[in-house]
Protein backbone atom coordinates (compact mmCIF):
# COMPACT_ATOMS: atom_id res chain seq x y z
CA UNK A 1 0.00 0.00 0.00
CA UNK A 2 2.82 2.38 0.79
CA UNK A 3 4.31 1.71 -2.63
CA UNK A 4 0.98 2.41 -4.32
CA UNK A 5 0.66 5.62 -2.32
CA UNK A 6 4.07 6.68 -3.64
CA UNK A 7 3.12 5.79 -7.21
CA UNK A 8 -0.12 7.75 -6.96
CA UNK A 9 1.72 10.84 -5.76
CA UNK A 10 4.43 10.49 -8.41
CA UNK A 11 1.95 10.09 -11.23
CA UNK A 12 0.09 13.23 -10.24
CA UNK A 13 3.09 15.35 -11.13
CA UNK A 14 4.00 13.49 -14.32
CA UNK A 15 0.47 13.61 -15.68
CA UNK A 16 -0.05 17.16 -14.48
CA UNK A 17 2.75 18.37 -16.70
CA UNK A 18 0.76 17.57 -19.83
CA UNK A 19 -2.46 19.18 -18.67
CA UNK A 20 -3.32 22.83 -18.41
CA UNK A 21 -0.64 25.14 -17.01
CA UNK A 22 -0.71 25.25 -13.21
CA UNK A 23 -3.12 27.80 -11.82
CA UNK A 24 -2.09 29.98 -8.92
CA UNK A 25 -4.67 28.93 -6.37
CA UNK A 26 -3.29 31.22 -3.70
CA UNK A 27 -4.00 34.30 -5.81
CA UNK A 28 -7.69 33.50 -6.21
CA UNK A 29 -10.00 35.04 -3.64
CA UNK A 30 -13.43 34.15 -5.04
CA UNK A 31 -13.20 30.37 -4.82
CA UNK A 32 -15.90 29.03 -2.50
CA UNK A 33 -15.63 25.75 -0.64
CA UNK A 34 -18.57 23.62 0.34
CA UNK A 35 -19.21 20.59 2.51
CA UNK A 36 -21.14 17.36 2.10
CA UNK A 37 -23.35 17.25 5.20
CA UNK A 38 -22.75 13.53 5.67
CA UNK A 39 -19.56 14.76 7.30
CA UNK A 40 -21.80 16.10 10.09
CA UNK A 41 -24.45 13.38 9.90
CA UNK A 42 -24.97 12.84 13.64
CA UNK A 43 -24.95 16.56 14.44
CA UNK A 44 -27.38 17.35 11.62
CA UNK A 45 -29.76 14.68 12.88
CA UNK A 46 -29.79 16.21 16.37
CA UNK A 47 -29.62 19.94 15.64
CA UNK A 48 -29.69 20.89 11.96
CA UNK A 49 -29.95 24.66 12.41
CA UNK A 50 -27.28 24.86 15.08
CA UNK A 51 -24.95 22.64 13.07
CA UNK A 52 -25.41 24.73 9.94
CA UNK A 53 -24.47 27.81 11.95
CA UNK A 54 -21.26 26.14 13.16
CA UNK A 55 -20.42 25.17 9.58
CA UNK A 56 -20.97 28.72 8.36
CA UNK A 57 -18.74 30.09 11.11
CA UNK A 58 -15.66 28.28 9.74
CA UNK A 59 -16.05 29.78 6.28
CA UNK A 60 -18.07 27.16 4.41
CA UNK A 61 -20.14 28.78 1.64
CA UNK A 62 -21.85 25.88 -0.10
CA UNK A 63 -23.82 22.90 1.17
CA UNK A 64 -24.60 19.47 -0.21
CA UNK A 65 -27.26 17.52 1.67
CA UNK A 66 -27.52 13.75 2.08
CA UNK A 67 -30.21 11.20 2.80
CA UNK A 68 -30.94 10.72 6.48
CA UNK A 69 -33.50 9.01 8.69
CA UNK A 70 -35.32 12.36 8.67
CA UNK A 71 -35.35 12.74 4.91
CA UNK A 72 -33.14 14.68 2.54
CA UNK A 73 -33.24 17.86 4.64
CA UNK A 74 -32.80 16.50 8.19
CA UNK A 75 -36.37 17.09 9.28
CA UNK A 76 -36.58 20.54 7.70
CA UNK A 77 -38.77 21.30 4.70
CA UNK A 78 -36.96 21.96 1.42
CA UNK A 79 -37.85 25.66 1.62
CA UNK A 80 -36.80 26.02 5.26
CA UNK A 81 -33.48 24.31 4.48
CA UNK A 82 -32.93 26.77 1.65
CA UNK A 83 -33.80 29.72 3.88
CA UNK A 84 -31.60 28.51 6.75
CA UNK A 85 -28.58 28.33 4.44
CA UNK A 86 -29.29 31.74 2.92
CA UNK A 87 -29.65 33.33 6.36
CA UNK A 88 -26.14 32.08 7.17
CA UNK A 89 -24.61 33.28 3.90
CA UNK A 90 -24.49 29.82 2.37
CA UNK A 91 -26.18 28.14 -0.60
CA UNK A 92 -27.65 24.69 -0.88
CA UNK A 93 -26.17 23.64 -4.22
CA UNK A 94 -26.66 19.88 -4.30
CA UNK A 95 -28.07 16.82 -2.61
CA UNK A 96 -27.29 13.11 -2.47
CA UNK A 97 -30.27 10.91 -3.27
CA UNK A 98 -31.19 7.46 -4.54
CA UNK A 99 -32.58 6.77 -7.99
CA UNK A 100 -35.61 4.75 -6.90
CA UNK A 101 -39.41 4.64 -7.03
CA UNK A 102 -39.58 7.88 -5.02
CA UNK A 103 -37.46 9.83 -7.48
CA UNK A 104 -40.31 12.01 -8.77
CA UNK A 105 -40.96 13.28 -5.23
CA UNK A 106 -37.22 13.71 -4.75
CA UNK A 107 -37.05 15.93 -7.82
CA UNK A 108 -40.00 18.01 -6.66
CA UNK A 109 -38.38 18.56 -3.27
CA UNK A 110 -35.11 19.56 -4.91
CA UNK A 111 -36.88 22.09 -7.10
CA UNK A 112 -38.57 23.56 -4.01
CA UNK A 113 -35.22 23.79 -2.19
CA UNK A 114 -33.65 25.82 -4.98
CA UNK A 115 -30.67 23.49 -5.32
CA UNK A 116 -28.90 23.13 -8.65
CA UNK A 117 -27.92 19.45 -8.62
CA UNK A 118 -29.41 16.09 -7.66
CA UNK A 119 -26.63 13.54 -7.27
CA UNK A 120 -27.30 9.81 -7.27
CA UNK A 121 -25.04 8.56 -4.48
CA UNK A 122 -24.80 4.86 -5.40
CA UNK A 123 -25.49 2.47 -8.24
CA UNK A 124 -29.25 1.87 -8.60
CA UNK A 125 -28.77 -1.80 -9.51
CA UNK A 126 -26.24 -4.51 -8.68
CA UNK A 127 -23.83 -6.11 -11.10
CA UNK A 128 -20.18 -5.32 -11.77
CA UNK A 129 -20.57 -5.95 -15.49
CA UNK A 130 -20.40 -3.86 -18.63
CA UNK A 131 -24.00 -4.79 -19.38
CA UNK A 132 -25.27 -3.47 -16.05
CA UNK A 133 -23.33 -0.24 -16.35
CA UNK A 134 -24.70 0.30 -19.86
CA UNK A 135 -28.19 -0.24 -18.45
CA UNK A 136 -27.51 2.19 -15.62
CA UNK A 137 -26.16 4.77 -18.06
CA UNK A 138 -29.48 4.63 -19.91
CA UNK A 139 -31.35 5.13 -16.62
CA UNK A 140 -29.10 8.08 -15.79
CA UNK A 141 -29.79 9.72 -19.16
CA UNK A 142 -33.54 9.41 -18.56
CA UNK A 143 -33.19 10.80 -15.03
CA UNK A 144 -31.18 13.67 -16.47
CA UNK A 145 -33.96 14.47 -18.92
CA UNK A 146 -36.55 14.45 -16.14
CA UNK A 147 -34.44 16.71 -13.93
CA UNK A 148 -33.73 19.09 -16.78
CA UNK A 149 -37.45 19.72 -17.22
CA UNK A 150 -37.55 21.00 -13.63
CA UNK A 151 -34.44 23.14 -14.01
CA UNK A 152 -32.24 20.73 -12.05
CA UNK A 153 -29.04 18.96 -13.10
CA UNK A 154 -28.69 15.23 -12.47
CA UNK A 155 -25.39 13.62 -11.60
CA UNK A 156 -23.57 10.63 -10.14
CA UNK A 157 -21.08 10.26 -7.28
CA UNK A 158 -18.52 7.46 -7.49
CA UNK A 159 -17.04 5.20 -4.87
CA UNK A 160 -14.18 2.73 -5.31
CA UNK A 161 -16.02 -0.17 -6.94
CA UNK A 162 -16.85 1.65 -10.18
CA UNK A 163 -13.17 1.45 -11.13
CA UNK A 164 -13.18 -2.33 -11.30
CA UNK A 165 -12.91 -3.85 -14.78
CA UNK A 166 -15.04 -6.24 -16.80
CA UNK A 167 -14.30 -7.54 -20.29
CA UNK A 168 -11.17 -5.39 -20.38
CA UNK A 169 -13.08 -2.17 -19.66
CA UNK A 170 -13.06 0.02 -16.57
CA UNK A 171 -16.69 0.18 -15.51
CA UNK A 172 -16.58 3.86 -14.61
CA UNK A 173 -15.33 4.58 -18.13
CA UNK A 174 -18.33 2.69 -19.52
CA UNK A 175 -20.56 4.97 -17.49
CA UNK A 176 -18.73 8.04 -18.75
CA UNK A 177 -18.85 6.92 -22.38
CA UNK A 178 -22.52 5.93 -22.34
CA UNK A 179 -23.97 8.99 -20.57
CA UNK A 180 -24.87 12.27 -22.24
CA UNK A 181 -22.66 15.05 -20.83
CA UNK A 182 -25.57 17.47 -21.18
CA UNK A 183 -27.78 15.28 -19.01
CA UNK A 184 -25.46 13.54 -16.53
CA UNK A 185 -23.03 15.67 -14.55
CA UNK A 186 -20.36 13.74 -12.69
CA UNK A 187 -19.32 14.40 -9.12
CA UNK A 188 -15.83 12.93 -8.87
CA UNK A 189 -14.84 11.71 -5.41
CA UNK A 190 -11.08 12.20 -5.64
CA UNK A 191 -10.38 10.13 -2.54
CA UNK A 192 -12.09 7.00 -3.81
CA UNK A 193 -10.36 7.38 -7.18
CA UNK A 194 -6.90 7.08 -5.63
CA UNK A 195 -7.96 4.25 -3.30
CA UNK A 196 -9.00 2.38 -6.46
CA UNK A 197 -5.45 2.84 -7.76
CA UNK A 198 -6.42 5.38 -10.41
CA UNK A 199 -5.25 8.95 -10.97
CA UNK A 200 -7.84 11.76 -10.98
CA UNK A 201 -5.66 13.75 -13.37
CA UNK A 202 -5.97 10.96 -15.94
CA UNK A 203 -9.73 11.45 -15.82
CA UNK A 204 -9.42 15.23 -16.12
CA UNK A 205 -7.41 14.61 -19.29
CA UNK A 206 -9.59 11.83 -20.75
CA UNK A 207 -12.91 13.53 -19.97
CA UNK A 208 -12.18 17.27 -19.83
CA UNK A 209 -14.92 19.41 -18.38
CA UNK A 210 -17.05 16.42 -17.26
CA UNK A 211 -16.73 16.94 -13.50
CA UNK A 212 -18.59 20.07 -12.33
CA UNK A 213 -18.57 18.80 -8.76
CA UNK A 214 -15.78 17.31 -6.67
CA UNK A 215 -15.74 15.54 -3.38
CA UNK A 216 -12.38 16.70 -2.08
CA UNK A 217 -11.38 13.98 0.33
CA UNK A 218 -7.95 12.90 1.57
CA UNK A 219 -7.58 9.19 2.25
CA UNK A 220 -5.52 7.04 4.58
CA UNK A 221 -4.25 4.59 1.98
CA UNK A 222 -3.63 1.80 4.50
CA UNK A 223 -7.02 1.92 6.24
CA UNK A 224 -8.95 3.07 3.15
CA UNK A 225 -10.59 5.69 5.34
CA UNK A 226 -10.92 9.44 4.95
CA UNK A 227 -8.58 11.63 6.95
CA UNK A 228 -7.72 15.29 7.44
CA UNK A 229 -6.16 17.11 4.49
CA UNK A 230 -2.44 16.61 4.17
CA UNK A 231 -2.42 13.34 6.12
CA UNK A 232 -3.33 10.95 3.31
CA UNK A 233 -2.50 9.92 -0.24
CA UNK A 234 -4.19 12.68 -2.24
CA UNK A 235 -1.97 15.44 -3.57
CA UNK A 236 -4.40 18.28 -2.98
CA UNK A 237 -2.13 20.95 -4.38
CA UNK A 238 -1.87 19.09 -7.70
CA UNK A 239 -5.65 18.70 -7.79
CA UNK A 240 -6.20 22.39 -7.21
CA UNK A 241 -3.57 23.41 -9.74
CA UNK A 242 -5.33 21.47 -12.50
CA UNK A 243 -8.97 21.81 -11.51
CA UNK A 244 -9.83 23.87 -14.60
CA UNK A 245 -9.23 20.80 -16.77
CA UNK A 246 -11.94 18.96 -14.84
CA UNK A 247 -14.56 21.66 -15.29
CA UNK A 248 -15.21 21.80 -11.54
CA UNK A 249 -17.58 24.51 -10.30
CA UNK A 250 -18.28 23.25 -6.79
CA UNK A 251 -15.60 21.82 -4.49
CA UNK A 252 -17.32 19.97 -1.66
CA UNK A 253 -15.28 18.66 1.25
CA UNK A 254 -16.28 15.30 2.66
CA UNK A 255 -14.75 13.51 5.62
CA UNK A 256 -16.31 10.42 7.16
CA UNK A 257 -13.77 9.49 9.85
CA UNK A 258 -12.10 11.97 12.21
CA UNK A 259 -9.09 12.40 14.45
CA UNK A 260 -11.28 14.22 16.99
CA UNK A 261 -14.60 15.82 15.99
CA UNK A 262 -16.15 16.67 12.61
CA UNK A 263 -15.99 20.40 13.33
CA UNK A 264 -12.32 20.33 14.35
CA UNK A 265 -11.42 18.20 11.33
CA UNK A 266 -13.30 20.54 9.00
CA UNK A 267 -11.57 23.57 10.52
CA UNK A 268 -8.24 21.85 9.85
CA UNK A 269 -9.29 21.19 6.26
CA UNK A 270 -10.31 24.80 5.69
CA UNK A 271 -7.06 26.07 7.20
CA UNK A 272 -5.14 23.69 4.92
CA UNK A 273 -6.90 24.97 1.81
CA UNK A 274 -6.52 28.61 2.78
CA UNK A 275 -2.77 28.09 3.23
CA UNK A 276 -2.15 26.46 -0.16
Amino acid sequence: MHRRNFLVRSSLFSVGSVLLPAVSFALETDLKFGVQLYSFRNQMAKDPLGTLEQIANIGIKEIESARSTKGHYYGLTPKSMKQACEDLGMKLVSGHVHLDKHFEKTMEEAAASGQDYLICSSMPSDGQTVENYEKVAEEFNKAGEACQKLGIKFGYHNHEYEFESDQGQVLYDVLMDQTDPNLVHMELDLGWVIVAGKDPLDYFKKYPGRFPLWHLKDMDMDKKESTEFGKGGLDIQAMMNHREASGVKHILIEQEEYASTPLESMQHNMDFLNNL
